[in-house]
């Protein structure tokens, strides 16, 4: 079985997750040779109200933010308690 070649490919659709004015209103994804993209983009308003367009963010899928790690408990061995 072939597998599909996404190599120049990408994806752009509805935020259906954006909860805040500041969210995308659309994300995707996108390989450029390889690569692994974020893409975000808002949609705005020409200031001469000449149309609308796309402002578009992109950043490596590796540096996306990561989740936060659970909090460690540090065990503490007793024999190194001093009383």
């Amino acid at each position: 079985m072939t597998q599909y070649d996404n190599t120049n490919k990408g994806i752009l659709s509805k935020n259906t997750r954006k909860e805040k004015d500041t969210h995308p209103d659309i994300n995707g994804q996108i390989n450029v040779e390889g690569t692994e993209y974020i893409l975000s983009g808002w949609l705005k308003e020409r200031k001469n109200g000449a149309g609308k367009f796309y402002s578009l963010s992109i950043k490596r899928k590796e540096e996306q933010a990561p989740s936060k790690p659970a909090a460690s408990k540090q065990l503490i061995d007793e024999s190194d308690v001093p009383f």
